[in-house]
This record gives C-alpha cells, sequence and structure tokens, in this order.
C-alpha cells in the first residue's frame, strides 16, 4: 500500500493523491493502487515557525509517528507532501526515529526526487524556486540544485516576502483559501514569476505544496513550472508498483 502523510498542508495530501490516481495506468476502478492518506494537521506544529526559532516544537515527532502508523497498517512506502518539512533539522530526526524502531517503509525525498527530475529532463535550466522562507532560509533547495551542477536564480528579499505571503497570508493566503485560491495570490505569483524571467530564469519549482493549488497549468509565459506534488506521485507509484506508471509527458 502506498501512505501520504497529510495535513501539511490538508489540501496538499489530497494533491497527490489526486496525482497519483491521474499517472495510474487503470481502466477500471479495480486496477487502481491502494493508498492510504493519513491527515492530522492537528498534531504537526508548522514547519516554517520551527525552523525560524518561533516555535520549539520539532514537527518531525509527529512526523515519524504517522508513517510508523502507516507501516503498521500495511503500507510499504510514503511521503511527506511537504517541501519545508525535507530542511535537515526535521527530515533527519525523522529518518532517526525510523531507523532507531526499524521501520522497513520507503520514505521518498520530495526534494531529491524533484531535483533529480529537473536534471533529467531539462538542458542546462536557470532554476528559481518558489518556496516559504522557512524552506528559503535554509537553502535546503539551492543546496540540491548545485550539488547536481545547476544553476539556481536568487529570489530577493522581497520577493520571498511576496511568496511567503501568497502561501501564509490569513486574508489572501492559500493555506487560508485553497480551493479556491484567491485572485490575489495567482496575480502576486505571477509578478514574482514575471519579475524572476526578467533575472533569467528559465523553470521555476513550485517548492511549497501549496502551490500547485493556485498554479496548475504546466508553464507560465514559456517556463516550465515543476510540480513536486506530482512528482512525489510519480514516486510513489515507481516505488510501489513500476508497471501501474503512466509514461512521462514532458
Amino acid at each position: 500500500m502506498i501512505g501520504i502523510v497529510g495535513g501539511v498542508g490538508p489540501f496538499a495530501g489530497l494533491d497527490v493523491f489526486k496525482k497519483i490516481i491521474e499517472e495510474t495506468v487503470a481502466s477500471t476502478d479495480q486496477q487502481h493502487l491502494p493508498v492510504m492518506l493519513m491527515s492530522y494537521p492537528n498534531l504537526i506544529a508548522d514547519r516554517t515557525k520551527y525552523l525560524l526559532g518561533e516555535s520549539l516544537i520539532n514537527p518531525a515527532e509527529a512526523l515519524a509517528d504517522i508513517i510508523m502508523l502507516q507501516e503498521a497498517a500495511g503500507a510499504t512506502v510514503t511521503g511527506i507532501p511537504c517541501n519545508t518539512a525535507h530542511a535537515f533539522p526535521i527530515i533527519a530526526v525523522v529518518q532517526e526515529r525510523l531507523k532507531a524502531a526499524n521501520a522497513t517503509i520507503k520514505l521518498v525525498h520530495l526534494i531529491e526526487e524533484t531535483v533529480n527530475f529537473i536534471a533529467a529532463n531539462y538542458e542546462q535550466p536557470k532554476v528559481a524556486v518558489l518556496s516559504t522562507t522557512g524552506t528559503a532560509k535554509t537553502g535546503l533547495y539551492t543546496q540540491h540544485l548545485e550539488a547536481v551542477g545547476l544553476e539556481v536564480v536568487a529570489v530577493s528579499p522581497l520577493l520571498q516576502e511576496q511568496v511567503h505571503a501568497c502561501i501564509y497570508n490569513e486574508e489572501y493566503g492559500i493555506k487560508a483559501f485553497s480551493s479556491p485560491v484567491t485572485n490575489r495570490a495567482k496575480n502576486e505569483l505571477n509578478e514574482v514569476m514575471d519579475a524572476l524571467k526578467k533575472e533569467g530564469a528559465t523553470v521555476i519549482v513550485l517548492g511549497c505544496t501549496e502551490l500547485p493549488l493556485a498554479l496548475p497549468q504546466p508553464d507560465y509565459n514559456g517556463m516550465p513550472l515543476i510540480d513536486p506534488n506530482r512528482i512525489m506521485a510519480r514516486a510513489l507509484i515507481q516505488h510501489y508498483n513500476p508497471e501501474k506508471l503512466k509514461d512521462l509527458a514532458v
């Protein structure tokens, strides 16, 4: 069975579930794969607040607990559809907890899968990453992208503040208004991407799992939009039953 650690945020887990269905070779209900979405947003502390020192509660503990619940219920592979949760101070603790418990469930690493996808499918891209401020401050994507020789286009502090507000603002942000996403959030994200294109970006990573909810299209003004949610969905299928994975459409 495939597991999804939901609640980070709630719509992101649902989006990955939807994309697992979309990426599965199946013509009947019975041909689809078994999937377990465990969504416990009430148990998982905010990832960005922890990374910025605004909270002492490491969300890794709850994430590890949920993954072990999934293994006990029969899941053999799982993923956490939250980019910020893959920052080292969080994901390292999750991995340590699983190792200490002798867990055998496979945990797909969202950032590594996304970076490997870009490296395999785009020639000499100049990559800009839209993310939470927590993810940006850890240099999470920058480290992984540069490790495989990819050029990163920096997001200025002003643009970063704008992206973070599009995710977290309680009056118009995606976490508060996921379905539908507000026009203000969409328009401000478009402004950010226009600015990044002027800075030389040729590929945009939607580096927060809420962002594909606002930007579901495959590209923006000729720049491919890389959707880690879909990449995670495909990776989960690949690990569980590769014969059920649809051919890649890039």
